[in-house]
């Protein structure tokens, strides 16, 4: 009877917003400071606690991808600038 209360385990507080007041969107239709994607956003505060759980995970997936590319491409060699100093 224990792990069947363990599993329907009440939320009593609600899953506050990702949003890190950047709110600016990249290439992909994803904010740069949340990674969440418009429609996420939009619907945040009709979603429920299952669901926001879920966008979060997504987002912490979105920006893994990031940071993995990011890596990449400081590892990619540089183009020649040609004597110009940027």
């Amino acid at each position: 009877m224990i792990s069947v209360l363990r599993m329907q385990q009440i939320e009593i507080f609600e899953i506050p917003s990702p949003c890190k007041g950047i709110c600016e969107v990249n290439n992909r239709g994803y904010c740069k400071g949340c990674y969440r994607s418009r429609e996420e956003r939009f619907s945040w505060n009709s979603f429920t606690n299952a669901q926001k759980k879920k966008v979060i995970e997504l987002c912490q997936q979105r920006y893994k991808r990031y940071l993995q590319k990011q890596r990449a491409d400081k590892r990619a060699p540089q183009p020649d600038q040609k004597g110009f100093d940027f």
